[in-house]
């Protein structure tokens, strides 16, 4: 996905938010469910997010164009899912790279659960 830093998402150092990059990890991430997932999957389970571990290497001002991408990483551990990500600035240098972690929810019981196997294939045959 496609990102231009606008003024709403640069801080007072003029560069984009540190808070900006999470939600746009979080607009890739559910992008890249809502386009894979199964739609019984969609419809009876949603993830959030337990944990993140980001590293913030280049700065992206007012303007700039960055994209994002992501890709699953191991195979799940109980509840939770790794997801990886990485955001390029306008000259194809790596500006963020992240690592998230997710749980899955049972939207019935608003309970964790364990990644059913058959919800997490489609993911790692994209690998």
């Amino acid at each position: 996905m496609a990102f231009t830093a606008r003024p709403e998402h640069i801080d007072e150092l003029g560069h984009v938010n540190n808070a900006v990059w999470v939600q746009w990890i979080q607009e890739v991430a559910v992008a890249h469910w809502e386009a894979v997932a199964a739609p019984a999957h969609k419809d009876s389970y949603f993830w959030v997010i337990v944990r993140h571990e980001i590293d913030y290497l280049r700065a992206a001002v007012e303007g700039d164009r960055v994209v994002g991408r992501t890709w699953v990483g191991e195979a799940p551990k109980g509840a939770r899912f790794d997801r990886h990500m990485e955001f390029t600035g306008n000259d194809g240098r790596l500006c963020v790279k992240a690592r998230t972690f997710w749980a899955i929810i049972d939207k019935a019981s608003g309970r964790p659960i364990r990644v059913p196997p058959e919800v997490v294939a489609p993911f790692l045959a994209e690998r």
